[in-house]
């Protein structure tokens, strides 16, 4: 199919049955780096359950969800993963991408595996629960094959939810380049939330051009070199004129490092998450999933679940623990299957 078939297609579905955000669902969204969120706390959680089977990444994970929501209060909670193949496209722009991840030691700080594969497969084994465990709660899950976590997060917050209040929880700076009024970043490590005003205090950079500090400064956990010799420090030296309430473009970066010019095209295409790069087919799936009725809360499966993973000791009380965390949430999904 044709991209201007896709086109006309997705200009179709945004036609139909009046905009995304009416009504209240989509006034208050929390959007979660799903992956992110998964392996920050499986790296540092030791809890076993009483077969002596390590279960941090799960408890970690439906903790740190539960204590976001129950913080922000939102009125839809959206998880994203990156799909399978998903680093592909920024790896035919750069092979090196990510290549510094595939490491000999062990992600886990905090438990001691027999082997760095019992690890592994441990890890994907509570990764693939908790995925289940989504399933049963009123959250909507996203993955897309040839998709970064990143990108479909960029393209929701920018594209798709375009009226709703918007605050996005990972630990990927990168995402600070989409704050503004509307769209705010929780960072759970910080324990910061960063509006474009926050995102000014910290780095001396207006929130529109803090894209081009990453990509002059790079990103070591992507392994994406920067320009060398350059820092936050000598950016904001080098480029005053980042700090200005306007929107610099890459001509005005490029005319005051013009030997650099190539990183810098190349960064840019690699880091940019305010129009993203993918195809229109998945712009249309993203669009649809958006759209579907949220998941109600389907408490004796949860239960089940957690019967059979024996998690009693590490959420106990968890009737009340269900209930104050995904109420709310579970009222408003409510309305989305409301004729």
């Amino acid at each position: 199919m044709s991209n201007k078939k896709y086109l006309s297609i997705f200009e179709e579905i945004k036609k139909k049955g009046g905009s995304l955000d009416d009504g209240h669902p989509d006034d208050k969204v929390l959007i979660i780096d799903g992956l992110n969120t998964f392996i920050r706390v499986f790296s540092v959680i030791p809890t076993t359950n009483e077969d002596g089977i390590h279960v941090g990444g799960i408890v970690g994970f439906l903790r740190s969800i539960a204590y976001t929501v129950n913080m922000i209060r939102p009125t839809r909670t959206i998880i994203v993963f990156d799909g399978k193949g998903g680093s592909n496209r920024r790896r035919k722009l750069f092979p090196e991408y990510k290549q510094n991840r595939k490491t000999k030691y062990r992600v886990n700080r905090a438990y001691d595996f027999a082997s760095q594969a019992d690890e592994k497969q441990n890890m994907m084994m509570q990764l693939s629960r908790c995925v289940e465990y989504l399933d049963t709660l009123p959250i909507t899950v996203m993955s897309y094959d040839n998709i970064e976590a990143d990108d479909t997060i960029g393209y929701l917050c920018r594209q798709v939810l375009t009226k709703s209040k918007i605050t996005v929880m990972s630990t990927d700076k990168d995402f600070l380049q989409l704050a503004n009024g509307r769209i705010k970043i929780w960072s759970p490590t910080k324990k910061k939330m960063y509006d474009e005003h926050k995102v000014m205090d910290e780095y001396g950079i207006n929130a529109h051009n803090y894209i081009w500090y990453r990509v002059l400064d790079g990103d070591k956990s992507d392994n994406i070199p920067g320009v060398r010799g350059l820092g936050l420090k000598t950016i904001k030296k080098k480029l005053p004129f980042l700090s200005e309430n306007r929107i610099v473009d890459m001509d005005e970066v490029v005319d005051i490092l013009p030997d650099s010019k190539d990183t810098i095209e190349l960064n840019y295409r690699l880091m940019q998450l305010s129009d993203v790069d993918i195809a229109g087919s998945t712009k249309i799936k993203i669009t649809e999933r958006a759209r579907e009725p949220i998941n109600r809360l389907i408490k004796f499966k949860f239960q089940k679940m957690f019967l059979e993973d024996k998690l009693y000791t590490a959420l106990p009380n968890i009737n009340s623990w269900l209930a104050t965390n995904f109420n709310q949430l579970n009222q408003y999904a409510e309305k989305t299957h409301e004729n």
